[in-house]
């Protein structure tokens, strides 16, 4: 059984998966598809992908003064949610109950389309705009025109405890930044329902806290200089090599667009 799966491989969801694997919660994204979907023997997608991939420039993200091919920033993203430990693979979830009625703390069963049934002791539903697989759990849906949305709280819970809903789901704005920091923000709840170390997303210098004779906290890190120097590299040159070369095939068009 899974600790985490999060259904979903848009922004809200990778930016949850980095933050739950790197806690040490063993990590399951459901990813739809898109350009460069992940491979599955199990499972089956339809290749619909995060909406990021229709988008021809990604503006207004912070770190990009100029923007960012917004298929480039999802690659990376992916790529970041599997070095923190997460597994992404392909498929679609159809329904989610739980284990034991009588027992939510019992975790809960994924039926996905195409493959095997999938377990997880908490859900996290960031797959705009598809929910119809929250209906047999009645986590309260919210019908606005055509789309649905989660009911949540602050941390992004839903009323059924061990499933929550982030980003766009969840009826944050529909912007890449915005639904990053609520991705981060419901792994934060997921993390701390977990009772798993919280991990602060902070890696300190050689003494930072050892020369005030405090021990390291958990889920933080004291490196050397040397490290440092080591780590800036590995980063540029990761950089440098996925912008070496432009993208040239043209963004997924919208499927309205792509029927005519």
């Amino acid at each position: 059984m899974r600790d985490v799966c999060i259904v979903g491989g848009g922004v809200a969801g990778l930016a949850a998966a980095i933050f739950t694997a790197r806690a040490g919660l063993n990590t399951l994204v459901i990813d739809s598809g898109g350009r460069t979907p992940p491979r599955s023997l199990t499972q089956s997608g339809n290749g619909d992908g995060s909406t990021l991939e229709r988008n021809a420039s990604l503006e207004n993200y912070p770190g990009f003064p100029d923007g960012v091919d917004a298929r480039r920033y999802l690659d990376l993203t992916r790529e970041q949610a599997r070095t923190a430990g997460a597994t992404i693979e392909l498929g679609r979830v159809t329904s989610i109950e739980p284990k034991d009625e009588t027992a939510l703390e019992a975790g809960f069963v994924l039926e996905t389309e195409g493959g095997k049934p999938l377990e997880a002791r908490r859900v996290i539903a960031a797959s705009w705009a598809d929910s119809e697989y929250l209906v047999p759990l009645d986590v309260g849906r919210i019908q606005r025109g055509s789309k649905q949305f989660v009911s949540v709280d602050d941390a992004g819970r839903t009323a059924v405890d061990g499933i929550y809903a982030a980003g766009r789901l969840a009826n944050e704005p529909h912007q890449a930044i915005v639904a990053a920091g609520h991705g981060a923000k419901v792994a934060l709840a997921v993390i701390h329902d977990s009772d798993a170390n919280f991990y602060h997303d902070w890696v300190a210098p050689e003494g930072y806290f050892t020369d005030r004779g405090r021990e390291v906290p958990p889920g933080c890190e004291e490196i050397s200089d040397d490290e440092r120097r080591r780590r800036d590299e590995q980063a540029r040159a990761r950089l440098l090599e996925a912008f070496a070369e432009p993208l040239d095939e043209r963004p997924t068009m919208h499927p309205s667009v792509a029927e005519e």
